[in-house]
């Protein structure tokens, strides 16, 4: 029986077939990260005392939008003498130094056109505290992007994982502007699904979180070890992540401590920015791919799930699915062009290129509606926007496709995103509630 229905098959049948079950087999284990958020609580930490940070914020032309963050931090429920804030004017032509002074922040100004990217600024500031406060005794260094405003119990929160032994975390990364359009709430519902679905999990299971851009710390020991920032890669977020997994470290998650984030809202910025990471991710793909091979089979038993894990974060997977496209694509064409002249290949693959789309658009949709619904309180929009931006996610993501075949051939170069909101900072205090009105009215 088995003969006789393997002979019906074609070679079309057979590739699409096992790309099938490659993807499946690969990414099953993020079905079993949502078990784990829906049925467990993530482990919490009490701190035993307050230690003291420094902040770093790279900043290339953000007048508009930095003294809201140095504001938020200014305010937190957490000793101030214990935060310290950096700002690193990366190649400004605006006054962003100024306005990051009068706000009461440190600033470096820097002017470096060969070095260009925030690895280089983070390195840089760095490596100016070291000389200049390098007797303060920062215990560990948070890095923000200059749109960012933190809930007031940020460093609080953050500072309770700190103390548990973490020597990096990242934490809740929400949307300041979710309900500009399709385009922020694309954004916002990955990140918040990426919090809740995925580093939830892997801080319940003890396995090894990921950084993603701002809304971190790392010990000051782990910097000191490597001499400073030495992730230089499009996305040096994602290449400390990998480094550090790699070496058999363990980076932490802290789900209550906020960070609101500004995303994009022309599909312009938005396709110049996730061509960038996507690059980004090729990059971190071709430098630690076989590292991450290796550690799953030499790393201390703990860490080895954490090479699997980050090896299927970085992996091209979307490439296996233009490469599936292309070749049904081309058996069409063949058919089309009289080279090949069967009707059931041509029907096969134009079959499988519908499959391969609307599969993946359904998996979106149904995880833009769990994480919609479970984070319902922690979306800053109406109800109805809420319920609409679920249906538009899927198309948010779909365009992940074109962008993934730019970022091979293309190199995307850093431009400045344009800010198009002004934030009442007081808005986003906190999510519970919770002693934010005696806090900001200090």
């Amino acid at each position: 029986m088995l003969d006789e229905l393997f002979s019906q098959l074609s070679f079309v049948d057979i590739f699409n077939f096992c790309v099938f079950i490659t993807f499946t087999v690969c990414y099953a284990y993020q079905l079993y990260y949502v078990l784990v958020t829906l049925t467990r609580k993530p482990p919490a930490h009490v701190a035993k005392k307050n230690h003291k940070y420094a902040v770093l914020v790279s900043a290339r032309n953000e007048a508009t939008v930095i003294a809201d963050l140095i504001h938020s931090i200014r305010v937190q429920n957490y000793p101030q003498e214990l935060i310290d804030v950096f700002v690193i004017a990366d190649n400004c032509t605006d006054n962003t130094a100024e306005i990051a002074r009068t706000a009461g922040a440190h600033v470096f100004e820097r002017e470096n056109t060969e070095q260009r990217g925030k690895g280089y600024a983070l390195d840089y500031g760095y490596k100016n505290i070291q000389r200049y406060y390098g007797d303060a005794g920062y215990e560990a260094y948070f890095v923000f992007d200059a749109d960012n405003v933190l809930d007031v119990n940020y460093f609080r929160e953050m500072n309770n994982t700190f103390d548990s032994g973490a020597i990096a975390s990242t934490s809740y990364r929400n949307s300041k502007n979710f309900d500009s359009n399709w385009i922020s709430a694309g954004y916002g519902v990955w990140f918040l699904r990426e919090a809740k679905y995925l580093n939830q999990s892997r801080l319940t299971l003890n396995t090894s979180c990921a950084v993603s851009g701002t809304g971190f710390f790392i010990a000051a020991e782990v910097l000191a070890k490597s001499d400073g920032w030495k992730w230089h890669l499009l996305t040096e977020d994602i290449e400390f992540s990998t480094s550090t997994i790699c070496d058999g470290g363990r980076i932490a998650y802290c789900p209550t401590a906020v960070l609101y984030d500004e995303q994009p809202i022309t599909f312009r910025d938005s396709w110049r920015q996730r061509e960038r990471w996507a690059k980004g991710f090729y990059q971190v793909f071709g430098h630690y791919g076989l590292r991450l091979v290796k550690g799953m089979f030499t790393n201390p038993h703990g860490r080895r799930f954490a090479c699997y894990d980050m090896l299927m974060t970085i992996a091209p997977g979307m490439l296996l699915t233009l490469v599936t496209i292309t070749f049904n694509a081309i058996i069409i064409g063949l058919s089309v062009a009289g080279v090949m002249s069967t009707g059931q290949m041509v029907a096969t693959s134009a079959s499988s290129i519908m499959f391969c789309i609307l599969n993946y658009m359904l998996f979106m949709f149904l995880f833009g509606v769990l994480t919609t619904f479970t984070e319902w309180d922690n979306i800053h929009t109406s109800s109805k926007n809420k319920v609409k931006y679920m249906f538009t996610f899927p198309l948010f993501m779909i365009t992940y496709i074109p962008i993934a075949i730019a970022a091979l051939f293309m190199k995307p170069e850093w431009k400045p995103i344009k800010h198009s909101i002004t934030v009442n900072v007081s808005e986003y205090a906190t999510v519970q509630g919770k002693e934010s009105e005696s806090v900001l009215s200090r």
